[in-house]
Formats: structure tokens, C-alpha cells, sequence
């Protein structure tokens, strides 16, 4: 008995559950690192016509709030995405995912469904004293509630959005950066390669609810699938981070949010002005609210004025678009104010890293 309990201690061995699926019996009294997981898996354009296909793009976009205390599932957001590359969908998607094509032809961009997705993040986080934290390897002992991104695999996080957001030009939301994935940690956990969410969800004796292949119906069942786990004694862990550090600083969150709101428009003025700005003086620029909290726009004058080479016409021209372009991004700012304090990137202020 000695031994058995020693092995028990170094987590060589563990008690097996005998609780059913959505029972509370069973569980597993420790403590997990999160108090809530959201669930996320998405369905994209896809086709099956032996051809590569190099740009799928999000159609279903939907999230599931579970608590790990409670097994409940307490919020959830569902969006359709209107793909611009490729509008129409393939006979084989809309059989395989059961979305139509007039659900997508109604449904938003992906940069106003990016921005509907972090207002509910924000809601909940409000009501929920929720932060997300990479790198915990502590429970949280304050009043706020941790919570971390799970997903089947690496694919919808670490793939299908990173590479539409960075093809579309979109500023992807910080938190989204690190997550579970639970097909991983399963395999890891259960010592056996699992075949499929369906075939997991078998194994330990779940019966997959819904339709397989719709994203709001696979995240539900993949939440199931977390609870199962936790009360089995799995530790919820990040398992995968594009980032070491979580949290923006103050100037790039106003950054993000003019990219997400003005699209190329903001693009142009940002490259053209910090171009303008580095050709033609001898200091590092960094431009307001970007690279740095405390920009170094000042130095401009005193430097281009300072410069023999450069004609003084060319200085005064210089000098007034400096100006106006730096009255055109105030204006942006400041005519965005309201929206920005609670748009997406509100959520970003509250993130925190924790380092191991």
C-alpha cells in the first residue's frame, strides 16, 4: 500500500473516475490552473477536387464558455463569416459542414466578426472577472478567474486564423495566441492516439451530440470532452504559444484598433510616415501610439533643422506633413474614443503573462 501511494504522489498511477459524463462524482479534487476554458472550432472554405488550396477562410465562428468548477457551460457566441476570397462555397463544404451558402452570403467579414467576438470576450470578462494568462503553472489565488483558449488541435488557432488574419491584413487579438490543444493533451493524458473528436468522445464514454462538422455543435462536444478529462484528473495546460509576451502596450492596442477600423487607408498613412519621417533625419522615429508609449516624434524639428543637406524648402515641407499627418491621426483617435474603450482590444489591457 505504501508503494501504490508513493506512485500515486509522483503521478505514476492515477484513480480512475466513475462518474458518468455529465455527472459531478468523481472529480478530481485538484485544483485546475484555469477556472474557465472557451472552446473554440472553427469550419472553412474547403474543397475535394484533388487541387491544392492555399487560402481556406473561416465560415463558422462560434465559442463555448466552460467552467471547469462546474462542468456548466455559461456563455457561448456563434457567427457565420462571409469568405471574400472564395464567395461561393463548394458543393462538398456546404455537404461536409451543413452550412449553406446563403448563411455565409448573410454572414460578416472576418474583421467585424473578429471585433463582434472580442465584444462578447470583453462582456464576459466583465461579469466573469475573467483574465487570460500564458504560462501559469500556479492556480490563481486572487479574486480574478484565469481563463485559457481550447481547441481540437493546433489547426484552428495556429493555422486557418493566424495565416487569413496575416493575408487579410487583419491584427489578430493577442489572447488568441496561446492555447490548449486537447487533442494533445488527451493523447498525452490517456496514453492512446484518439481517432477523431467522435472517436475521443467514444473512448470515454460520450455520445457525440449534434451534427459532426458544425462548428457550434463540434465546440460543445469538445467541451464536454475538456470536462470529461478534468474530472478524470487531467491538468488543463497551455500546450501552445505564437508569443512570449501576451499584453500590449497602450500605444500598440490604439495601433490595432485604427488597423482593424480603417484598413488600408491607416496602412498607407503609417508606412508613408515613418518613411517620410526616417529618410530624412538621423534618429530612430517612433511613431505616436506605436512602437512607443512615449514617442520620439519631438526630435523631428530639431533634427531636420539641424541638417545642412537638407534644403530648407524640403524642411518646411517636411515639417507641415509631419504636422498633418499628426493632426489626422489625433483626429482618428479621438473621433474613435468611445468605440476603441470598448472594442476588442480593451480585452488586450487585461491580459497578463505570467512567466514560469
Amino acid at each position: 500500500m505504501a508503494t501504490k501511494r508513493l506512485a500515486r504522489q509522483l503521478g505514476l498511477i492515477r484513480r480512475k473516475s466513475i462518474a458518468s459524463a455529465n455527472g459531478n462524482l468523481g472529480r478530481s479534487k485538484s485544483k485546475q490552473l484555469f477556472d474557465y476554458l472557451i472552446v473554440i472550432d472553427f469550419e472553412s472554405t474547403c474543397w475535394n477536387d484533388g487541387k491544392r488550396h492555399h487560402s481556406q477562410e473561416i465560415i463558422e465562428f462560434p465559442a463555448v464558455l466552460l467552467n471547469t468548477s462546474t462542468g456548466q457551460t455559461e456563455s457561448e457566441f456563434h457567427a457565420y463569416v462571409q469568405p471574400q476570397e472564395h464567395p461561393i462555397l463548394s458543393e462538398f463544404c456546404m455537404e461536409l459542414t451543413g452550412i449553406k451558402q446563403t448563411q455565409v452570403d448573410e454572414g460578416v467579414p472576418l474583421k467585424i466578426c473578429l471585433s463582434r467576438f472580442c465584444k462578447w470576450i470583453h462582456k464576459i470578462q466583465q461579469q466573469k472577472k475573467i483574465i487570460f494568462a500564458a504560462g501559469v503553472s500556479e492556480p490563481s489565488t486572487s479574486e480574478v478567474n484565469l481563463c485559457a483558449f481550447v481547441t481540437w488541435s493546433d489547426w484552428d488557432l495556429g493555422v486557418c486564423l493566424e495565416y487569413e488574419c496575416k493575408r487579410k491584413q487583419l491584427l489578430k487579438p493577442v489572447f488568441l495566441n496561446s492555447w490548449i490543444d486537447l487533442r494533445a493533451t488527451y493523447k498525452l493524458f490517456y496514453r492512446r492516439k484518439p481517432k477523431g473528436l467522435s472517436g475521443a468522445l467514444q473512448e470515454v464514454g460520450i455520445e457525440f451530440s449534434g451534427r459532426e462538422h458544425s462548428g457550434l455543435d463540434d465546440s460543445r462536444n469538445t467541451a464536454l470532452l475538456a470536462w470529461k478529462m478534468i474530472r478524470d484528473g487531467c491538468l488543463m495546460k497551455i500546450t501552445r504559444s505564437l508569443n512570449k509576451v501576451s499584453n500590449l502596450a497602450s500605444g500598440d492596442k490604439l495601433l490595432f484598433f485604427l488597423q482593424q477600423e480603417f484598413g488600408y487607408f491607416f496602412n498607407f498613412f503609417h508606412g508613408t510616415y515613418r518613411t517620410l519621417l526616417q529618410n530624412y533625419t538621423s534618429v530612430e522615429v517612433y511613431l505616436p501610439f506605436t512602437d512607443n508609449p512615449k514617442p520620439k516624434l519631438l526630435w523631428v524639428c530639431p533634427v531636420i533643422f539641424g541638417d545642412p543637406v537638407v534644403p530648407l524648402v524640403k524642411k518646411m515641407a517636411i515639417i507641415s506633413l509631419c504636422f498633418v499627418f499628426t493632426q489626422v491621426w489625433l483626429s482618428l483617435a479621438c473621433l474613435q474614443g468611445k468605440n476603441y474603450n470598448d472594442c476588442m482590444l480593451n480585452t488586450a489591457s487585461q491580459t497578463v503573462t505570467t512567466e514560469k
